[in-house]
């Protein structure tokens, strides 16, 4: 039996499609998903945890905080939540994939894709409490497979669609000071490759990066999706100081409207940072990974999925 956590969301939601026998995922409120049983429960209490984990071999944890009100909504979203879920693996001998981020290691100083053994530098409380998550998780299950994604894009993300949408209105923001190279890897290949080290004996305690071999620049996607959308934007460079004040903006309107928005100081420290590349060597040796999906097919997908759900216009 499979536990997944955070099955209603982007990912999550793409991953129990795709998996073959039982599955079960632990949900907050009763949503219809099917083709899985729900309990529901509570990561953050611990509530429901106990049912979810009967009869249960692997464990997908997808679940996690993205955005945040407060930095201290990060820690408890990803640092407790994820505590409170191994600690009830423990000793029960469940295959516990835990999936991280690029984020908890931080940019590539030197230029260099970041492999799974570099020290972590993690810029944002995003990436210090994934980081934090993970050295929980080490602690309490030492077997558990570590995933750290990349930018994950592809039908129903809403991350990289804050990027595409203004370009489909005709207008390509960037932060200036050069280009900014960042791995990724389209969804439905990220799936592939959880599933795989979900599986494979060897992948125990072990850490992977899952992305694709090349890294690209933001002009060069903003490029392609021009293209794809037939759009020739119009390209506005924001010095970093001033993208820093939108950022503060963004959170100060997030606390009067009591909602978390995708804006804030810390996704602008990320973006500032010149590379945010990994390499997926070790995964292509010892799980077989290959991101197959080329850039340009996987994001036409994603595109033609926004415009069929009026998420953009082209």
């Amino acid at each position: 039996m499979l536990l997944v956590t955070g099955a209603t969301g982007f990912i999550g939601g793409r991953l129990i499609e795709r998996v073959d026998g039982p599955v079960r995922c632990l949900v907050r409120r009763s949503v219809p998903l099917s083709k899985v049983t729900c309990i529901q429960g509570d990561l953050v209490t611990a509530a429901g945890l106990d049912e979810a984990l009967e009869g249960v071999d692997t464990i997908i944890h997808l679940a996690g905080a993205i955005k945040g009100l407060r930095p201290e909504d990060y820690y408890i979203g990803n640092c407790r939540t994820t505590e409170n879920l191994a600690k009830r693996a423990a000793g029960r001998g469940i295959r516990f994939v835990h999936v991280s981020s690029l984020a908890a290691a931080g940019p590539s100083l030197d230029g260099a894709p970041l492999t799974e053994d570099a020290p972590p530098r993690p810029v944002s409380h995003y990436g210090k409490s994934k980081l934090e998550a993970e050295q929980i998780v080490r602690g309490l299950l030492p077997d558990a497979v570590i995933i750290r994604p990349p930018v994950v894009y592809g039908p129903g993300d809403r991350g990289v669609l804050q990027v595409l949408k203004p370009i489909s209105r005709g207008l390509q923001v960037e932060i200036g000071g050069g280009d900014r190279w960042f791995s990724a890897i389209f969804v439905d290949d990220l799936i592939a490759g959880i599933l795989a080290a979900s599986k494979a004996p060897h992948a125990a305690g072990r850490t992977y990066f899952l992305t694709y071999p090349e890294p690209f620049t933001w002009a060069g996607l903003a490029a392609l999706a021009g293209r794809i959308m037939k759009r020739r934007p119009l390209r506005l460079t924001i010095p970093p100081a001033l993208a820093m004040g939108v950022g503060w903006g963004a959170e100060m309107w997030a606390k009067f409207t009591r909602t978390p928005g995708f804006i804030s100081r810390d996704k602008i420290a990320e973006a500032c940072c010149e590379r945010w590349t990994c390499d997926p060597g070790r995964a292509a040796r010892e799980l077989g990974f290959e991101a197959r999906m080329p850039l340009a097919e996987g994001l036409a997908r994603t595109l033609a999925w926004y415009k069929e759900a009026g998420w953009i216009r082209y």
